[in-house]
């Protein structure tokens, strides 16, 4: 059952990188996009932190899949820690935004996250 949360988790990641990629690429989703507080599509500052927002994604996706022991990852259990305080701090900005849709939904989504990876590093 952790391996299978571990998985779901990584798979949220990989969504949000696919939504970050979005962003990136000029997507009209800045009224939904985490900080977004505009229609439209990002302005180039908010795009930087899209591109940096994706290798957190893929880190905590992987530390939290190898935490939950799949084969031929083996990386140190502290990463996967540091992945779910990462998410958790995530939650937190994001139900404390400005944004009424970073509040209504990626807030209760990393929040959901959070006690993903929390299983998987309390298994």
């Amino acid at each position: 059952m952790t391996t299978q949360i571990a998985h779901l988790y990584a798979t949220l990641c990989l969504a949000g990188i696919f939504f970050q990629i979005a962003l990136i690429a000029g997507a009209p989703l800045g009224a939904v996009a985490p900080g977004g507080q505009a229609p439209g599509a990002l302005s180039a500052q908010a795009r930087l932190m899209a591109v940096l927002y994706i290798p957190l994604l893929g880190f905590m996706a992987l530390a939290v899949v190898s935490a939950a022991g799949f084969p031929g990852l083996g990386w140190p259990r502290w990463t996967g820690w540091a992945a779910l305080a990462a998410q958790a701090l995530i939650a937190v900005l994001h139900f404390l935004s400005r944004a009424p849709a970073e509040r209504r939904f990626w807030g209760p989504l990393a929040a959901v996250m959070s006690a993903m990876a929390l299983v998987a590093m309390t298994a």
